[in-house]
């Protein structure tokens, strides 16, 4: 019968790799059910080598160790990391429900319903600030919303991970999309990874209050100049306290846009804000062990794939 043929996939005797759900340039993404728990996860099959050739096994390991740290109801949780020979596999938190910004598409958000999700996306970006882990490629596809309404970024401390796309050869090693990267990143200028991060989040921001991009142009270097002037017009229906946060978040200079501190205070942002839970974990040293093996390239390919 049909079903017989279907050979499942079983990865290191431990899950069972379903539909893909995604892929970029180092890593296809899979839906998964765990064999001992029937739970669904995603798993991240990264390609070892094209980590190696492109040197990031250090700003990789540092990262995943911390985001086996952090436990943030708001930040897709990474269970376990797996390795073979050629690929690195992440067991990761599968959310159900889908892209924030596939809400925005039906239709731009009221304002208390935006700031709900801003919230729940500066806690996160905040939590992972205070562990010195800066995501610098915010955008839309890496929010995702639960099945209860609740915001999860995704690809926290794997943001390294992302493809860097020469964009009319202009990026370079420019990570993040034009339309959510901060000046200073354009600019070249060297940034503070707090900063350009507050950045992309007042463009998130701004898109779900509008229900489209601030700085959008069919041409690249208007694109560009627009984000470097922060040429920005506000849509009529913006209220007058949504105007005024947003000009603090989207200010083109970075050493006077709004610190993470102040934007906390903020009284816009803490109408009927409720700080997350959150839990760490004590088990730091094992996972920078599997970490390290994970990355190791001798490593004997004994675990099954």
């Amino acid at each position: 019968s049909d079903r017989m043929e279907r050979k499942s996939t079983i990865l290191m005797n431990r899950y069972e790799l379903g539909r893909m759900l995604g892929q970029g340039t180092f890593a296809k993404v899979y839906h998964a059910r765990s064999l001992a728990t029937n739970q669904s996860v995603a798993i991240k099959v990264i390609d070892k080598e094209k980590v190696l050739r492109v040197g990031m096994i250090d700003q990789i390991k540092r990262e995943i160790s911390i985001m086996r740290l952090v436990r943030h109801p708001n930040i897709v949780q990474l269970h376990e990391v797996m390795a073979s020979k050629t690929k690195i596999y992440f067991a990761m938190e599968y959310v159900r429900g889908g892209e924030l910004f596939a809400r925005v598409a039906k239709g731009r958000l009221k304002e208390d319903a935006a700031r709900k999700y801003f919230q729940q996306l500066i806690g996160a970006v905040d939590f992972c600030h205070s562990r010195d882990v800066y995501h610098r490629d915010l955008k839309p596809e890496n929010l995702l919303v639960d099945e209860h309404g609740n915001l999860k970024v995704s690809d926290f401390g794997l943001s390294a991970l992302k493809e860097c796309q020469k964009q009319d050869g202009l990026l370079h090693t420019t990570c993040g999309t034009p339309a959510y990267v901060a000046p200073e990143i354009i600019n070249k200028k060297g940034y503070d990874g707090e900063k350009a991060d507050i950045w992309s989040c007042g463009v998130i921001l701004f898109v779900l209050l509008a229900g489209y991009l601030p700085f959008q142009d069919s041409n690249l270097m208007e694109m560009y100049r627009k984000i470097s002037k922060g040429d920005v017009r506000h849509p009529q229906w913006f209220s007058s306290d949504a105007r005024k946060i947003l000009s603090r978040l989207l200010d083109p200079n970075p050493n006077t846009r709004i610190t993470m501190d102040k934007l906390i205070e903020h009284p816009w942002f803490k109408k009927g804000y409720k700080p997350a839970v959150t839990l760490a974990t004590p088990r730091a040293s094992k996972d920078l062990n599997d970490v390290q093996a994970a990355f190791s390239t001798d490593q004997k390919d004994g675990k099954g794939v």
